[in-house]
């Protein structure tokens, strides 16, 4: 089995690792991958599929390069015409990730070549080529998938074998729920504490951690549940232990399941079409199961695609689903959407394939790691809704569905991208491919203020190594024009905040015909939003979550606008819950962030403030005695030497000192003042233990050279003298021998509050001798060499010690504290494919709101849900009609009373005029 340290680079995977989870990528990194087809579909499950880290990929072709084909296939270049599609795409699939082994075939697919694979992946293959392989690999364990796009329809089935073992159908946190008490009894009840509740349902195996009294639960492993109500349940015989149990967790224990698969030609006949895309064409994925068949059908008779503008093709192509329609006796037969095909079929659209290869390239995943739940067999979608001559250009795969005038439209669109992180890389990818911006007059501005750090590598999929620390437009631009050298592109750095507003103001706007958001924060989104209703622009945008995913299109006067966001104040934390009774890991992690922050940027930032302002100081006493104390005293400790009753360093040993009375004022002798002052068998008034329920009794740690006691030192020692400008070190031994000679403060313990007032007097300017300014360290979770996560994963995995709180290691732990948003390559492709049919859309100018889909999907669960989105208000922020100038007060309210279906208060202006 492969080493997890040597196999896992998880500065590159870290965003995918919190996604799928490091045994699923280590049962994908054995995985050996064969994709057939090099045209759009199959090189975006390639790139998808090699970014993930599996251990090989093989894409085969036989077919050269055409000009058709570079409307869809963003590793081809012109320069490659004439030449196979494997062998020109190899090199540059490569370098998306080096740690995947890729290599090409040229020639025909046999069934023997096969046995070398996990998975394999068909794609732009006929009907009978599909039976064979998929009944060889049917019985001879090898997942099989098979995906196609014809135009706006698409198609995907899956065949995972007689026992397809699932280890995690949804890939959710496990349910938790904190434990009030345990009865003896058979069965023992489990009653919960009455935060929220528990979610668990009957059937459900939990297993218990942390449990006080009843110890022998802990070690006992999954227990089966029967549910009680929202808080409590009940488990197996507890009668024959020790005494009744409290406290604790119940942590739920996901179960494997096993699904049967049909091969091919029996699910076409059978095809048990579970999933649905689009619940406003309820009946739509039966016709098109149909039609995909029938199209074969026409493409082994006529050896070609119907052509778009034949009736005659569309003609035969109907009678033949007709006829597999005797057999099927489907009640309802859309006969539209089979001349709609018809007339589409031969189009190749880079969009639909984003979204049907990013899907297609999560069941791969699925297939060859057992994380998710699979596609159960059939897939069908459709943006038929998008539709309202063939001259030889890079585009005709595209002009096959939409026509030549649509194409030099798309051409002289003006579009504002806001974010080139990985959905603006997508994006743009979809963009040149598409050929917005190519044409005379027609141009993209990007915008984004971030630099490439390698963890956007496994994602951000127009980055390489080489570009780590040049900024992500320049980059995504440059590589925008080796796609298509037709685009126009202007790259900004400029984030979007009011003060960019200089930048992007209404000259801006008004020469735009659209903008798209791929932010990762709603506050940028809504600011966003508002210059877009300002400025009248319509506006796409699409966020992803690990394996979910949206998207929303804005339509001035059509569609509702992104709106306000609401207030989150789900996630905040009490002050006193971080600051005295932490029950859980978020709880240590936060106040570890919190303690980084206060003494590595807060204090220093202080300082600086202190040095350069003069009036500092009185302007601090003015915000309050407490503040001011807490603030000053950071600041003329941080100056004072250590014999001024201050802790400035003047070497290495001194910084090691501060380290080591850090750790023992905050993992012993505050829990030893806290427990001075409510004892572990206090009472509150009414007489119950004041340590219970969440409330845990503390348990201060004696310091023992060992971890994670000295992975804290180390750290703290580290950044504390890098605030100074000393040299620190990484030598354990070295820092062993200082720590013999390191003096520790015996703890005495106080019995009244300090008065803040008497404690400010010393606080003054005199006795400080050092005139420089200090460095700020701010928080950088990505570098493993600074120190950062070394100090918080310590400082939280102490505390959580203290507080008899499961511990964290250093993955868990940064995704927690730094807030990291879980990501996968799959899921954005899918995200921006979506976006990008809005845009077919917008370019129309579709004035009816059902033309329109909002999205969500969750690629772990196949759960798709594409509805209308939202019509606006009778009258919304959109609706503006400006007087015109030069207008007295008067007029001016004659004016809004017209224009607007509310009315001007005449008596509060008069008073506000006056």
């Amino acid at each position: 089995k492969m080493s997890e340290h040597e196999e896992i680079d998880e500065g590159f995977y870290s965003r995918q690792l919190y996604v799928l989870g490091r045994e699923a990528m280590q049962r994908m990194g054995e995985a050996n991958i064969l994709i057939a087809g090099m045209r759009g579909l199959g090189v975006e499950v390639a790139h998808n599929v090699i970014l993930s880290g599996v251990k090989s990929v093989t894409v085969q072709d036989e077919g050269q390069v055409l000009w058709e084909h570079l409307s869809s296939q963003f590793f081809l270049r012109e320069a490659d015409l004439g030449q196979n599609r494997a062998e020109c795409s190899l090199p540059r699939l490569a370098s998306l990730n080096p740690r995947v082994q890729v290599s090409a075939h040229t020639g025909p697919l046999h069934e023997d070549m096969l046995m070398q694979y996990q998975v394999v992946v068909l794609t732009d293959s006929t009907l009978e080529e599909q039976k064979r392989l998929g009944n060889h690999c049917h019985s001879h364990g090898i997942r099989f998938i098979v995906v196609d796009t014809r135009g706006l329809c698409g198609q995907l089935f899956c065949d995972f074998g007689e026992e397809f073992i699932v280890l995690d159908r949804d890939g959710e946190t496990p349910m938790t729920a904190m434990i009030n008490y345990i009865t003896k009894g058979n069965p023992g009840l489990v009653s919960c504490l009455d935060e929220e509740n528990h979610g668990f349902q009957d059937g459900h195996k939990v297993s218990f951690s942390e449990v006080r009294g009843m110890a022998e639960l802990n070690t006992m492993g999954p227990q089966e549940i029967k549910v009680i109500s929202g808080h409590s349940f009940s488990i197996g015989d507890t009668s024959g232990f020790t005494e009744t149990g409290h406290g604790g967790v119940a942590t739920e224990v996901k179960q494997p399941s096993t699904i049967t698969f049909k091969p091919l030609e029996e699910a076409l006949m059978d095809p048990e079409l579970l999933v649905m895309t689009d619940y406003g064409k309820k009946a739509r994925h039966q016709t098109l199961h149909l039609a995909f068949q029938g199209l074969h059908m026409f493409v082994q008779k006529e050896h070609r695609l119907p052509k778009p503008t034949s009736q005659a093709d569309a003609a035969v192509l109907l009678g033949m689903v007709r006829g597999l329609n005797a057999s099927a006796q489907l009640e309802t037969l859309d006969e539209d959407v089979v001349l709609l095909l018809a007339r589409t079929a031969r189009g190749d659209l880079a969009p639909l394939n984003a979204f049907m290869g990013g899907v297609a390239a999560q069941e791969v995943l699925k297939a060859c790691s057992g994380k998710f739940k699979p596609l159960i067999q059939w897939l069908y979608f459709d943006a038929l809704e998008c539709l309202p001559k063939d001259d030889g250009s890079r585009y005709d795969g595209q002009i096959a569905v939409f026509g030549s005038k649509f194409q030099e439209r798309l051409g002289k669109l003006k579009y504002f991208l806001v974010g080139a992180g990985a959905i603006g890389c997508e994006l743009l990818k979809n963009f040149a491919l598409m050929g917005l911006g190519a044409g005379e007059g027609g141009h993209i501005t990007v915008t984004d203020m971030d630099s490439i750090e390698r963890s956007n590598l496994n994602r951000q999929f127009l980055f390489r190594s080489k570009d780590i620390g040049k900024m992500k437009s320049s980059v995504a631009a440059e590589a925008v024009r080796e796609m298509n050298p037709s685009v126009n592109i202007t790259a900004h750095q400029n984030r979007l905040d009011p003060e960019s507003e200089r930048v992007y103001d209404r000259s801006f706007f008004r020469g735009l015909d659209g903008v798209v958001a791929a932010l990762d924060n709603v506050e940028a989104r809504v600011h966003l939003d508002k210059l877009c209703v300002l400025h009248q622009r319509p506006m796409l945008e699409g966020g992803t979550l690990g394996t979910k995913g949206h998207t929303l299109v804005v339509v001035p006067h059509l569609t509702e606008s992104y709106g306000q966001p609401k207030a989150d104040t789900e996630g905040a934390i009490p002050l006193c819950t971080l600051k005295n009774f932490p029950h859980r890991i978020e709880h240590t992690l936060q106040w570890a962030r919190d303690q980084f922050e206060g003494w590595f940027k807060h204090v220093p930032e202080n300082v600086n403030l202190f040095l350069r302002d003069p009036g500092f100081v009185e302007r601090t006493l003015g915000r309050g005695e407490a503040e001011a104390l807490e603030v000053l005293g950071g600041v003329f400790g941080a100056l004072r030497d250590g014999g001024a009753q201050g802790h400035r360093p003047t070497c290495w040993e001194d910084c090691v000192h501060w380290a080591r009375c850090r750790w023992e004022s905050l993992f012993s002798h505050e829990l030893r003042q806290l427990l001075h002052c409510f004892p572990a068998d206090q009472l509150t008034t009414s007489g119950l233990p004041f340590w219970s329920g969440t409330k845990r009794c503390p348990r201060p740690l004696t310091f023992d050279q060992k971890e994670p006691h000295m992975q804290y030192i180390v750290a703290a020692a580290n950044l504390y003298a890098h605030i100074y400008g000393i040299a620190g070190t990484r030598d354990r031994a070295a820092i062993r021998v200082t720590l013999r000679d390191t003096p520790v403060p015996a703890f005495v313990p106080s019995s009244r509050l300090s008065d803040s007032a008497t404690a400010l007097r010393p606080l003054r300017r005199p006795g400080l001798t050092w005139c420089s300014l200090i460095v700020c360290s701010l928080y950088e979770q990505d570098d493993d060499s600074n120190f950062h996560m070394d100090y918080i994963t310590a400082a939280s995995n102490l505390r959580a010690e203290n507080y008899d709180i499961t511990t964290a290691d250093r993955l868990q732990s940064k995704r927690i504290a730094g807030r990291i948003i879980p990501a996968i390559a799959t899921t954005t492709a899918a995200v921006a494919g979506l976006m990008c049919l809005e845009l077919y859309k917008l370019v129309q100018g579709h004035r009816e709101v059902s033309s329109y889909r909002a999205s969500f999907l969750n690629l772990a669960v196949d759960y798709f849900v594409l509805s209308y989105p939202s019509s606006p208000a009778s009258f919304t922020v959109s609706q503006r009609s400006p007087p015109p100038d030069h207008l007295s007060i008067s007029q001016t309210v004659h004016h809004c009373d017209d224009k607007s279906p509310f009315r001007v208060s005449r008596r509060r202006l008069a008073r506000r005029v006056s």
